[in-house]
């Protein structure tokens, strides 16, 4: 069979394809090629496939990056022989380290076998494998893959060191590049929101509720991003919608109703046109008929005629003026209810859930706070402390500096309280100088002490009225919330704690 021409074996080959049923295949025309032939074709070399492997061999020691520069070069060329001396490089170094690693004890204190990786420890890893995962994404499959085998091979009881340093070795390579591209696409996806916030902002200018939310999502999407930030933005901007949505539509109908009494003055005055132009046209042809008028008789009927156009004339003219009066009454009664239902959105988007003098959240925002940072705590076991803190002697500082002094200090109080707060930290306007902190992960000692720190960083940054300094000091109660109370008996305590801290000489911190 092998003097039979090409042609012909290849004309023999399509025809047993066809008589076999098979599918026309590369797989299924080569298999029976070689057989009509009696010979066999070169397999091709599997570049591709090696490619992809060489990618997630390990190369961070110096003889794992000889190993990964032979590897790739074997592949370049297609030797084979070069490639299987690499893998017998690769597969001596695992059982090097298998040799040299120690002998550990099992966690019962019997012997574990040789190069055996303990249990707990094995156990332990495979959980911050696990953990890692969900911060990963979905964007990169063999990553997922290669941790999922790890864990897999983590739970075998006595995993050995060797293997689990070998796939630790590719997963830590793996992971690199899916981190590395986690965060270009946070930093990219967060400048293209910027971008996007801000030329809502520079096209909203004349727009003052769609201004407001611009720049509160520019301020949700600034470094460092935290989860309570994010939702306490989140439903902050869900009730402003809500309100600005509504306001909306009231003044966009406020708005055609004045457009329609608009339409109606204007066709009021053509009427009132066209009377006029009536009327003086009868006064004309009336005045030629008086003029040609010879006797008393003629000129009689000509007088009826006169004086009826200008009854009618001034009749038209009276309901006119109490038409026109009464568009002038409803076009004034919208133009104050569009100005109100406008006064009303800014407010909407001024105060959803934040006290508009401090920037800190409202009674509103802070119950809504508490209640998901209790259900937090509950469902973790981790400790919630609420402090109250009240401004002392605020009634001097208001009569000697005014209302808007008193203003001023306790927007200075609340930012000195932001720049030293956790970012997990919750500041709340309670009353008028009274603020609620909620302190998350904080036993009432720590918040004792949190609390004290502020009242020390308000002694070194004092409130600048003109040119006059003023020590703004504040009492404060803590207290760490039970697992049988909710939030009102909790800032209940806090208050006692704060009114024994006033008893106390002022400028205290008592625990509740």
């Amino acid at each position: 069979m092998a003097d039979r021409p090409p042609s012909e074996i290849a004309r023999e080959t399509l025809k047993q394809l066809a008589a076999r049923r098979l599918p026309p295949t590369p797989d299924n025309y080569l298999a029976l090629y070689d057989e009509i032939a009696g010979t066999r074709s070169a397999q091709p070399f599997p570049e591709g496939p090696l490619h992809h492997i060489l990618r997630i061999m390990p190369g961070q020691t110096p003889a794992q990056k000889r190993l990964l520069g032979q590897f790739e070069r074997a592949v370049n060329t297609k030797d084979w022989s070069a490639l299987q001396s690499v893998l017998v490089g690769y597969a001596n170094l695992g059982l090097s380290a298998s040799a040299v690693a120690p002998a550990d004890a099992a966690p019962d204190g019997s012997a574990a076998p040789a190069g055996a990786m303990p249990e707990e420890f094995a156990q332990t890893l495979s959980r911050l494998i696990d953990n890692t995962l969900p911060a990963l994404g979905e964007d990169d499959p063999r990553v997922i893959e290669m941790a999922q085998q790890l864990i897999t091979f983590l739970k075998d009881p006595s995993p050995p060191i060797s293997t689990a340093q070998l796939m630790l070795g590719n997963f830590a390579y793996r992971l690199s590049f899916a981190t590395e591209e986690q965060a270009a696409i946070r930093a990219s996806l967060l400048h293209l929101l910027q971008m996007v916030f801000e030329n809502i902002a520079v096209l909203s200018v004349e727009d003052r509720w769609l201004l407001g939310q611009a720049q509160a999502l520019m301020a949700a999407s600034t470094p460092p991003l935290t989860l309570r930030r994010l939702d306490d933005v989140e439903r902050r901007l869900k009730d402003v919608i809500f309100k600005q949505t509504e306001s909306k539509a009231r003044t966009v109908e406020a708005q055609e109703q004045m457009k329609e009494m608009l339409a109606a003055f204007i066709e009021r005055l053509a009427r009132i046109t066209a009377s006029s132009t009536t009327y003086q046209g009868t006064m004309e042809r009336c005045a030629e008929l008086i003029g040609k008028a010879s006797t008393l008789e003629e000129i009689a009927p000509v007088l009826q005629e006169v004086m009826g156009a200008t009854r009618a004339m001034a009749l038209d003219s009276r309901v006119a003026n109490e038409e026109l009066s009464d568009l002038r009454e409803r076009t004034e009664l919208k133009r104050a209810e569009v100005e109100r239902l406008q006064q009303e959105l800014d407010r909407a988007s001024a105060q959803a859930r934040h006290d508009p003098l401090t920037g800190s959240l409202n009674r509103k925002g802070l119950d809504e706070a508490m209640e998901r940072e209790i259900a937090r705590a509950r469902r973790l076991g981790s400790p919630l402390c609420v402090a109250l803190l009240d401004v002392d002697n605020f009634k001097t500082i208001n009569d000697r500096l005014g209302h808007a002094g008193g203003d001023a200090a306790l927007q200075h109080l609340a930012e000195v309280t932001r720049s030293v707060m956790r970012p997990q930290d919750l500041l709340a306007r309670y009353g008028g100088e009274e603020f609620v902190l909620v302190l998350p992960d904080t036993t009432v000692e720590s918040g004792v002490a949190a609390m004290t720190r502020l009242q020390r960083e308000l002694t070194t940054r004092f409130f600048l009225q003109g040119t006059e300094k003023v020590l703004i000091t504040f009492s404060a109660g803590v207290a760490q919330i039970h697992d049988s109370e909710d939030s009102s008996d909790a800032i209940r305590r806090a208050d006692q704690g704060m009114y024994l801290a006033k008893r106390s000489g002022k400028n205290r911190v008592t625990a509740a």
